[in-house]
Order: structure tokens, then sequence, then C-alpha cells
């Protein structure tokens, strides 16, 4: 390996290229057919499938799923594959063997696990890595006894397709309504009436969410666990107690996970126990010198609404954080309300910032 450099699969940035020896994108459906013009990559399209060429990759990064992953890793593992593996699917991230990579708030556990040989790197969940980093400060700060989230999830936390279908339904109910709303003589209750009872009828396209979600929301998201919870929420305790390392003295997190009918960025409304009183200023100071990508949003009505919402976060790495207030009950509980793009922080950011941090360690490796 030429110093400083690393071969790996799937995605880089374009600026991230200095470092990567050699690209190589691979498909499960388009292999064989031209790929993206990058530097330093190959320009066909290689099979996703084909363990002998992963093989001879010192890192690859998957964005497939976790029906990929169950059925590549452990084969290639079995062949003696010795790389790195990056993975934003959720298959390996509890095995005791990964570790969940958010650099942001744990990467001393990250090189103090790559030091002791550890290979598979995995993403978090996106609404625990935007919940981490918009209360990076808090947590810094030993200020958390316990959270209670609200979460709004946006569809393309459930891919390509269901953002699609979200668009279909609008228009459908669009349609619906298209000839009342062209009437001066109709009434607005008219026009609820009709989508109500569309909405209900069973004739809206559900083929991929499953639900209507336009002009509608799901309470519910990912599979039932079967004591109440679905495994979203149980990711928001179970996953960030991983990320800081404190598997054995748990921050105890109750969630409630709600998709909404937005395209992109996730919000959370939390409920949080301080372990000390802290002052509002200074508790907004705390969260916003955390780290360089939370916004504090102040806490008053104009503001909130053109800063804190999901329109004016999405594509940017910015956190908002906002509604930062006590209780009136208790000075010792507080209130918060954060935006992130999860299609940036939830995905794509953490596993090129472990990119980052391998060929660090391989430039020092070979100094």
């Amino acid at each position: 390996m030429a110093r400083g450099k690393l071969k790996a699969s799937k995605w880089a940035r374009h600026s991230d290229l200095d470092y990567v020896e050699e690209l190589v994108l691979y498909s499960t459906s388009q292999a064989g057919q031209p790929g993206p013009e990058l530097a330093n990559t190959r320009p066909i399209l290689a099979d996703a499938m084909d363990l002998e060429s992963l093989n001879t990759l010192d890192v690859i990064i998957s964005c497939q799923g976790g029906n990929y992953t169950q059925e590549i890793h452990a084969p290639l593992r079995d062949m003696g594959w010795q790389g790195y593996w990056l993975d934003a699917a959720s298959t390996l991230r509890m095995d005791n063997s990964s570790t969940i990579v958010l650099d942001p708030l744990n990467q001393s556990r990250i090189k103090q696990n790559l030091v002791k040989g550890q290979r598979d790197f995995i993403g978090g969940n996106c609404t625990v890595s935007l919940m981490l980093m918009a209360l990076h400060g808090l947590f810094k700060a030993n200020l958390v006894e316990w959270i209670t989230a609200m979460t709004y999830q946006a569809i393309s936390g459930g891919g390509a397709q269901q953002m699609r279908e979200l668009l279909i339904q609008m228009g459908e109910i669009h349609e619906q309504a298209s000839p009342l709303l062209r009437s001066r003589e109709s009434s607005i209750l008219d026009i609820d009436s009709r989508i109500d009872e569309y909405l209900n009828s069973g004739a809206l396209t559900t083929s991929t969410i499953g639900h209507p979600l336009a002009n509608n929301l799901l309470p519910w998201i990912d599979i039932d666990l079967n004591n109440g919870t679905g495994r979203e929420e149980w990711k928001g305790y179970a996953e960030t107690n991983k990320i800081l390392g404190r598997e054995d003295n748990p921050v105890p997190i109750e969630s409630t996970c709600v998709r909404v009918g937005t395209f992109r960025c996730h919000s959370q409304a939390f409920t949080i126990a301080l372990s000390q009183d802290v002052g509002i200023d200074e508790l907004a100071e705390i969260m916003g010198q955390a780290n360089r990508w939370v916004k504090v949003i102040p806490n008053n009505r104009q503001d909130t609404l053109q800063s804190l919402t999901p329109a004016a976060v999405s594509g940017s790495m910015d956190i908002a954080v906002g509604r930062i207030r006590k209780t009136d009950f208790n000075s010792k509980m507080m209130t918060v309300f954060t935006v992130g793009d999860q299609l940036l922080w939830g995905a794509a950011e953490p596993l090129r910032r472990m990119l980052r941090i391998l060929s660090e360690r391989h430039e020092f490796e070979d100094d």
C-alpha cells in the first residue's frame, strides 16, 4: 500500500479522493455498466456479489442495506479478508466486534478499538446520530439523567421509493380535491370531507409506504418488538449507550417515533432531566460550543419559524437546536427541539469521516 493511500469501494467525496489510491464502485444491479467519472476510479461498475474482487480491497463502504450485509460480510470474513468494513446498515451495529461511529462524540473509542484490531465500523441510526450531535454538549458536561424523545422523521428515512410514493399520494389527493378547489361555491368542509373519505377508502396508492402518509402521520416506525415498542424506538436507547460507551451505566432514553410527510430532515422534541440546575443561557452555550455543526436558534417565534425547520436545514451539515427552555414545574428539567438532515449526518457523513480516520492512521503507520 502506498503511503497515506487506501483502496475503498462504494463512495467518497471528490475532495477526499486525494488519499484514495483506487476507488472501485460496485453495484448489485448495474455491474458492467459505466460508472460516474471520478478521480482514481475504475470506469466500469463492478459486481457487488463478487467475493474474489471484494477480497482485494482495503476498505469496503456498503450503503446497500442490511440484506447485502447479511449475504456478503460473513462469507468475506470467512475467506480471510482482513480489511475494514464500513456500513450504513443496522445489521452489525450491536455486535461486540463492531463500533458505531460518530467521531465528534466517540473518536477516542474508535481509535482505541482500531488499536485493538477491530475491523467493523458501522454508522449509527440516523435519528440517534442527530440526537447525539445536537445534545453533545449536555452529554459531554455529564448533565443528562434521562431523556424522552418525540421524533418527527422524514419519509427519506424509508428510502427513495417511499419518497416517490409520498409525492404520488399528494398528487392523488389534490386530484380528488381539485374540482372543489376550482369552485368558488364549495366549502372547505366539503373539501375536507372528500379528502378524508378518499384517505380511508383504500384507493390511495400505498404499495411502498403501506399506509396513507400525505395529509397524515404514522406513529410507528420499523418492526414491532412485541412489547409496545418499535425497533426504531429501541435503537434510541441501545445505540446511544453503545456510542457513548455506557453499556454498563446506561442513560435511560424513551422514544416515540413518528413518520411525517416531509422529504428530508428528522426533527426531534426532547424532555431532558438534568443532573443539576443550570441556567438557560449557560445550557445554550454548552450546547452551541460542543461541536461546530450545532446552530443554536433563539427561542422566539420569528427565529424558530425561520430557522428551526426541515426546509431551513435540508442539504446542510448544520444541526439546528432551539426551543431551549426549562419546564415550569421543575427547574432541573428542560425541553429542546432539534432538526438535522439525516441523509447527511445520519448516513453518509459518519462513514466519510471514518474513512478519513483510517487514511490518517495508515499514513501514521507508514511513517
